[in-house]
């Protein structure tokens, strides 16, 4: 059965769209040989990434010499093998400018003579989402550059991400759930545009049940991760568009916040939804991240200086009108009811027209 995957995904081709990148249509043939010595043996060096089911490795490849991400599958792992057939079906026709890019696929044997699988990417030079947000204390900073996003990059960030689901639920030819949308399955180039990543959950729905069938249930167990995948998918339903909508809700938040929804701090029936929407508008400022609220002494006057520009804290009437319209796309969002959420189209529109709004600012 990957066999076949593997040879319909060499012969992708993408639906047209607005915002598909057009590319090449030449796909490299590799073997485990060949990706041993891209990736200097799957050297720990080299390694970039690790999942449930997966390995990630940087490589070069190919006369060119071009950086690539290897998806090295954990075979022995139970599921495996379908997250690696469930990523090939989703990514085989589509195309866009905010999904990370599949160049080809390896379906081989080792050199001991077991099998072996991997999905080989374009590399996202910039780290993902997650590492920007919150940098642990061993990955330091390149060469000494502060890793600090400022509001307009974050809110470019957050629409690229929703302008991927879009494309996803509504532009392809077959509608398809995402179904595991945090921040470590959105990496960031040069230019800090997000790639949506990572398709091993992902599913097809048909069209006419996108958005319906809730009562439906599945056998399948949770899908995504605790604190972003809906709640409903805890009781057994059927996956649709809403339950990305509720992780992009959850997303938008932490990215706002700085609080991821797994913080020790959310216990006791508190959730980072009700967190933010029982703070908003008046108490906005408790539940901000740290740089985007003026120093408030100590150890927070540090951000007045240099951090605080690059942040752009300029025009706080107008920052702090944008954060409060952001944050109220992020409640609406990832509301329980699955019905109730906002749909990520419209969840686009809105986040440009704030962007509109901070971006007019700065040019008067």
């Amino acid at each position: 059965m990957s066999l076949l995957v593997i040879r319909r995904l060499r012969k992708m081709k993408a639906k047209p769209s607005t915002d598909a990148t057009p590319t090449k249509e030449s796909h490299l043939k590799v073997s485990y040989e060949t990706l041993l010595q891209a990736t200097g043996g799957f050297s720990s060096a080299n390694l970039i990434g690790t999942g449930s089911f997966v390995s990630v490795y940087k490589g070069i490849l190919g006369p060119n010499d071009t950086a690539v991400a290897v998806k090295v599958l954990y075979l022995h792992q139970q599921g495996a093998l379908k997250s690696f057939v469930a990523e090939c079906e989703a990514l085989r026709n589509i195309r866009h400018r905010n999904l990370v890019k599949i160049l080809t696929a390896c379906s081989s044997l080792d050199f001991q003579g077991n099998d072996f699988k991997a999905l080989i990417y374009e590399h996202i030079p910039n780290g993902s989402l997650e590492s920007w947000l919150h940098p642990n204390s061993e990955a330091g900073n390149v060469d000494g550059d502060l890793r600090i996003l400022s509001l307009l990059q974050r809110l470019n960030i957050a629409i690229d991400a929703a302008s991927a689901l879009d494309y996803l639920h509504h532009h392809c030819q077959d509608p398809i759930v995402h179904c595991d949308l945090k921040p470590s399955n959105i990496l960031l180039d040069n230019d800090l545009i997000a790639h949506v990543g990572d398709f091993g959950l992902a599913r097809f729905v048909p069209e006419a049940t996108t958005r319906c069938n809730l009562n439906q249930s599945s056998s399948v167990g949770l899908k995504g991760t605790v604190g972003y995948a809906a709640p409903e998918y805890g009781m057994g339903s059927t996956v649709t568009t809403y339950g990305d909508a509720y992780s992009f809700g959850i997303l938008l938040l932490e990215m706002f916040t700085g609080k991821k929804p797994t913080d020790e701090m959310f216990k006791d029936g508190m959730q980072l939804h009700n967190f933010v929407s029982n703070a908003l508008p008046e108490q906005i400022s408790e539940i901000l991240d740290p740089l985007f609220v003026e120093g408030r002494g100590g150890e927070d006057e540090e951000l007045t200086c240099e951090k605080k520009c690059i942040v752009g804290q300029g025009k706080d009437d107008l920052n702090q009108d944008c954060l409060i319209a952001i944050l109220k796309i992020g409640v609406a969002c990832s509301v329980e009811s699955p019905r109730g959420r906002m749909d990520i189209s419209h969840v686009v529109k809105e986040l440009k027209q704030v962007r509109d709004t901070l971006i007019g600012s700065t040019l008067n």
